[in-house]
């Protein structure tokens, strides 16, 4: 059963918001084997970690927002207790097309939704998920803190969001390091596995100008968000952040 719609007036995305969804119409069947690879497989070891740290929440509504190919949703279903119900939510349909043939799909209800105007009422999930997608919702500040106050909206009070994401190394040696294997390796290998040029010299881009973790907790917090940590990873290379709704 889907949670209750909450009906609002339509928004235009910009050309920005446009031009990521058209990337995302070239990817999807490869989409997930280009993330294991450029990581090393370090991406299904940080997902599993950021399942187990958002599965301590007991039951309820979870949400995976920009779900894509429904990793994180399937990782949530494998750890939920059997009354939790999972939504997967993402403005691709094709993205969500490849989610839905997943074996554990039957467990998640995908739908369809800008996340910045989700169709849902206040205070309805228990938790929210989301992997890997901040930096491609990050079109300016200000819409990554519309986005993120969007999510404290549907949470209920003294739910949880449990955000990962990449970061930036604090260390200027290996923060160098990690942008230039970003640079040699991201566009080249990507475009190569997947034959979208576009969409990886796009993910070359974003990497290495997207936000430290603490700065990171500072947006979260200026959306509304409380009680806001993180855990660095692969020496700051990625981060785990968790905030609360009072």
């Amino acid at each position: 059963m889907m949670p209750p719609l909450r009906k609002k007036p339509g928004i235009m995305p910009d050309n920005s918001a446009n031009s990521v969804k058209r990337m995302f119409l070239e990817v999807p069947r490869t989409y997930e084997l280009v993330n294991h690879v450029l990581t090393l497989g370090l991406d299904i070891v940080w997902r599993r970690r950021a399942a187990k740290i958002a599965a301590s929440t007991n039951t309820g509504k979870w949400a995976d927002m920009c779900t894509g190919t429904g990793e994180m949703a399937v990782c949530l279903s494998r750890l939920a207790p059997e009354a939790a119900q999972i939504y997967g939510v993402d403005f691709s349909e094709p993205m969500l097309a490849e989610a839905r043939k997943k074996p554990e799909a039957d467990r998640i209800e995908f739908i369809a939704a800008d996340i910045k105007t989700l169709p849902f009422s206040d205070d309805n999930f228990d938790l929210i998920t989301m992997s890997f997608a901040t930096r491609n919702i990050n079109l300016s500040r200000d819409v990554l803190v519309e986005s993120f106050s969007e999510f404290c909206r549907v949470l209920k009070p003294g739910g949880r969001f449990v955000n990962l994401e990449t970061s930036q190394p604090s260390s200027r040696l290996i923060r160098k390091c990690f942008h230039t294997y970003v640079k040699l390796f991201v566009k080249a290998i990507g475009s190569r596995i997947s034959g979208s040029n576009a969409a990886y010299a796009y993910l070359a881009t974003t990497i290495p100008r997207f936000y430290p973790a603490d700065e990171l907790a500072n947006i979260l917090r200026e959306a509304g968000f409380a009680k806001v940590t993180f855990q660095r990873y692969l020496f700051g290379a990625a981060a785990i952040h968790r905030a609360g709704k009072l």
